[in-house]
């Protein structure tokens, strides 16, 4: 078998060569880590949370007419300079992640553009962080983590990481061994639903504010990082403003456009609440129209109104606090206490709904 040397009189590797597939590793269900090598014996420098895009030649009867071009995160080190890995997850429209998980073999040799990112830890020095992750959006958070193991120094990191159930957590275990060995390595995991017959001692539900406050309850001090769905970084970030944090700290990186330059990340216009802007609510069946702030709940009005609403938790988990909102807009940021049924149907939690202008609730 030969043996791949690292090659330090050789420049870096750079795209004007093709990746070589030295090695292929099922993780989970419709996953797989593919490793590539460069033939030539070139070495790989890239930052940890970088991204290549692959040339695959999905249908090759059709030639280069037939590739597709696929943007995927880096799931390896650079503090592994040898090769480089991508792990990809298939999804039921898949066709560039389905092709290789069919086809791609050791051996093989495709076209790759890149590294190119700005979603790094390297860009962003901090004491202590804060990875937030949801399916295949572990794999920047897994390189990252895989530099600061490799450096040598104590990591101060809490991994929070979402998913549908305990088997489809990928690289469970190696980040077990690495938290295993190191005490500044927090792994929090929470997962939709259970695997049958098999223990889970981890949290399970959709992430809220309560759990996150229970799995980094010093998340005020660090830099935060999120990857996953578009649906569950827009939580995430409801989730931190709506606690206090400073999110010129935040950083994300999107799984369906990876952006090569700051000049291409786009604005994310996440609502913040202003002490300052006014709104109203009108309580129709009471009769009693009050004044407020928009930082002000439905709850805290109604009862500054001397109405009551049935309330419990007061933190959008219980669902007691449930009402009817007839006109008008909210920014409701929950813990899981209502449903998107309820919501469509224009149901509202009075504890954590904030009124946005003229609004009018059924009490």
């Amino acid at each position: 078998m030969a043996k791949t040397r690292l090659n330090w009189s050789a420049e870096p590797w750079s795209d004007d060569e093709m990746l070589e597939c030295a090695m292929v590793v099922p993780e989970t269900a419709d996953t797989a880590t593919f490793t590539f090598r460069a033939p030539s014996g070139a070495w790989f420098d890239y930052q940890p949370g970088q991204f290549v895009t692959l040339d695959l030649p999905v249908d090759p009867k059709k030639g280069s007419a037939g590739n597709v071009q696929r943007t995927y995160t880096i799931s390896s080190s650079p503090s592994r300079p040898l090769s480089i890995s991508v792990t990809v997850k298939a999804q039921a429209d898949s066709i560039g992640t389905r092709w290789m998980l069919d086809h791609l073999k050791p051996g093989m040799r495709i076209k790759a553009f890149g590294p190119n990112g700005i979603f790094s830890f390297h860009r962003h020095p901090a004491k202590k962080y804060l990875f937030i992750s949801a399916g295949s959006g572990i794999t920047p958070m897994m390189a990252m983590t895989t530099w600061a193991w490799d450096s040598g120094e104590m990591p101060d990191i809490t991994f929070v990481h979402a998913a549908k159930r305990p088997s489809e957590i990928i690289f469970r275990e190696r980040l077990e061994q690495f938290a295993n060995r190191v005490p500044g390595l927090q792994l929090r995991f929470t997962v939709e639903e259970l695997d049958p017959f098999r223990t889970w001692h981890g949290y399970q539900g959709r992430l809220s504010q309560i759990m996150l406050g229970l799995m980094a309850p010093d998340y005020l001090e660090r830099e935060v990082f999120c990857c996953g769905p578009e649906p569950f970084m827009n939580a995430v970030r409801e989730m931190l403003i709506s606690i206090g944090y400073d999110m010129e700290h935040y950083h994300q990186e999107s799984f369906g456009m990876a952006v090569a330059s700051e000049a291409e990340a786009p604005v994310l216009e996440d609502v913040i609440l202003d002490d300052d802007a006014r709104s109203e609510i009108t309580f129709a069946t009471s009769g009693v129209t009050k004044p407020c702030a928009e930082t002000d709940t439905v709850l805290a009005v109604a009862k500054n109104a001397g109405l009551n609403i049935p309330s419990g938790c007061t933190f959008g988990l219980c669902g007691t606090c449930k009402v009817k909102k007839l006109s008008g807009e909210v920014h409701m940021v929950h813990n899981g206490g209502i449903s998107d049924e309820d919501i469509e149907a224009g149901y509202i939690l009075a504890c954590c709904s904030n009124p946005m202008g003229k609004v009018t609730v059924e009490v």
